[in-house]
């Protein structure tokens, strides 16, 4: 049977919903969320902005922001009502704390200043589409700035994979030029990649992966064989002992 958007979103939720063990797993998405937070402060944001948080998981980049920016009307959800919940208890931030998909906001929320999300769009069915609407949704002069996985992360996997002739199950994110063109007619696109390296074996990587929920593959994609895994952990364990996450920050700006 062929998976629903819908149907998606439910298990991605899902999984983030379960991922009990976030933040002590979280290495790159805490580097993430900061950079984004450091690079969203250096823009021309007005004075205490109106921001939505979309995927806020546990708060990285809402605290990050708050230190970043300081006084703002704040919007916090994520699509799994767990992390709301982590979020809340977890954060020292009056706010509205939501549960909202990232690609159907509720335009009756209204316009925001700010448009905020750190990797979390990577797991959007159709990103262009969702990056139209959320542009709709921001003020004149206002901002989206997102990290997002970006194209040939994980490589060292993904060749341990490979030497042992196994499909990779990584989605296939984008390119810098597929997120330059994402920006609206009568937007402007800031897109820069960066490398998160982290230090890892097989075993604590793909553990990793699931303690942050991310372990949900490539639509289509079937689990490996338990021994056709351990060859692969193997090959892997004798090179570096490296993964390389390939983040992408984006800001996508209107005009005043």
């Amino acid at each position: 049977m062929t998976e629903t958007p819908l149907d998606r979103r439910a298990r991605i939720a899902a999984a983030f919903g379960r991922a009990g063990g976030y933040d002590e797993a979280a290495y790159a998405q805490r580097i993430a969320a900061d950079t984004l937070a450091a690079r969203i402060a250096a823009a021309d944001l007005r004075a205490e902005p109106r921001i939505l948080e979309l995927g806020c998981g546990t708060g990285f980049l809402t605290r990050a922001l708050r230190d970043a920016i300081g006084p703002a009307d704040w919007t916090v959800s994520d699509v799994a009502p767990a992390m709301i919940d982590r979020a809340r208890a977890a954060l020292d931030l009056g706010a509205d704390y939501r549960v909202i998909d990232g690609e159907a906001v509720d335009p009756e929320l209204g316009r925001f200043d700010l448009i905020a999300s750190s990797l979390a769009f990577q797991w959007f069915a159709d990103l262009p589409r969702a990056i139209a609407a959320l542009a709709a949704r921001l003020e004149p002069g206002g901002l989206l700035a997102f990290s997002t996985m970006a194209a040939d992360s994980f490589p060292e996997w993904t060749a341990a994979l490979a030497g042992e002739g196994l499909p990779g199950g990584t989605p296939a994110y984008p390119d810098h030029a597929a997120l330059t063109a994402l920006a609206p007619p009568g937007f402007q696109t800031d897109v820069e990649i960066a490398d998160v390296v982290q230090r890892t074996d097989a075993r604590a990587f793909l553990r990793g992966l699931k303690a942050i929920g991310a372990g949900t593959p490539a639509e289509g994609y079937r689990p490996l064989p338990p021994a056709a895994l351990r060859r692969a952990m193997a090959r892997f364990d004798a090179g570096p002992r490296i993964v390389t996450w390939r983040i992408a920050y984006c800001l996508i700006s209107g005009s005043r």
